[in-house]
């Protein structure tokens, strides 16, 4: 069963998060290809974009073969984000979603992301400003709220929805309690019960399991992966699979995975340019070892390594190891330490 948003149908209930540093063009490109639902980009900031500065235009970069995907904006001046929003939409993109999630201190001291929460008149003001501004869906990632004293994630839905939102992405948590403890999915179950509109389940999905559990507590229509995909661009295509037949996808052969490895590093490079490109593929490769054995030790070399052809020859060697020993990950769903969600 699809699910719309808008008048964009998904194949598919399983949607990759907004990353900030991750969800790049070839990390969305790669997980898209293996099947994912919907792809969004990184968080930009709305100034940014209208401003074109180079940044921000390399973050909302894409290419036809990722659609359906949505570009993600953030800020807390309504005709700023429908400006930044109609800049996209004249570049081609086919959903804006709008950031009420951050809990980053610089993103919230600008009264932008999660502090919207507790401003719902200049909330409303915003949703309304960009679903104007645009002829393509709008869409919303926020938290249950701003702590458990304020859990207004129901109510700004209502709004969200009165104002033209198409559907809604909530993180469990709340902004106070940043990345820690663990994801509550049953507090989600509010939120789908207050609006008719999809609304996905996100946080702490990083296993089939946690899944179907997160579905299963929320009501949700479906789930946003957003760290689980790490160093698994083919797990939201997995749970795919898993959601619709129970079946439980072992990772892709060994000789596969480096060949995905490498077309990652390679495509990082041609985005980035060689200097930034080796540099933010560091953590990716770092993500890919994860598990196996020798692990840190090829995350350490690999970060004082400068020449690409040197990287790709260790990859090369540590994977061809792998492969000759037969090695497999440690488990499924390892938490990634210090990996940030936009929302």
């Amino acid at each position: 069963m699809s699910i719309h948003i808008g008048p964009i149908a998904l194949d598919a209930p399983v949607v990759l998060a907004p990353l900030s540093g991750i969800s790049d063009l070839p990390f969305r490109r790669l997980v898209k290809r293996f099947g994912a639902g919907l792809v969004v980009s990184e968080m930009i900031a709305s100034q940014a974009m209208i401003r074109e500065t180079r940044q921000s235009l390399l973050m909302a970069q894409f290419e036809p073969e990722e659609f359906p995907m949505a570009v993600q904006l953030a800020g807390c001046e309504p005709q700023v984000m429908g400006e930044a929003a109609k800049l996209n939409e004249d570049r081609g993109a086919q959903i804006v979603d709008i950031n009420f999630g951050c809990p980053v201190k610089k993103v919230v001291n600008g009264h932008a992301g999660s502090s919207l929460m507790r401003d719902e008149l200049l909330a409303a003001r915003i949703l309304e400003a960009t679903v104007k501004a645009v002829g393509i869906p709008v869409t919303l990632k926020m938290r249950l709220g701003w702590d458990h004293n304020s859990l207004n994630a129901p109510k700004l839905a209502r709004i969200a929805q009165e104002c033209g939102i198409k559907s809604l992405a909530i993180h469990g948590r709340t902004r106070q309690q940043f990345y820690e403890g663990k994801a509550d999915w049953s507090l989600i179950r509010a939120v789908k019960e207050a609006v008719t509109i999809p609304v996905f389940a996100n946080g702490d999905i990083t296993t089939y399991d946690a899944a179907a559990e997160a579905l299963r507590l929320s009501g949700a229509d479906g789930v946003m992966i957003g760290r689980g995909a790490c160093g698994r661009p083919w797990f939201p295509a997995n749970v795919i699979r898993f959601l619709a037949t129970g079946e439980r996808a072992a990772d892709p052969a060994l000789e596969d995975q480096l060949a995905v490895v490498l077309a990652h590093y390679e495509a990082m490079l041609a985005h980035y340019g060689i200097d930034a490109g080796k540099r933010v593929a560091r953590k990716h490769l770092g993500w890919y070892a994860r598990g196996f054995p020798g692990a840190a030790e090829f995350r350490s070399k690999v970060m004082t390594v400068a020449e690409p052809a040197e990287v790709k020859d260790m990859i090369r060697a540590y994977w061809g190891r792998a492969i000759e020993a037969g090695w497999k990950p440690t488990g499924e769903g390892e938490a990634i330490a210090g990996l940030k969600e936009a929302a």
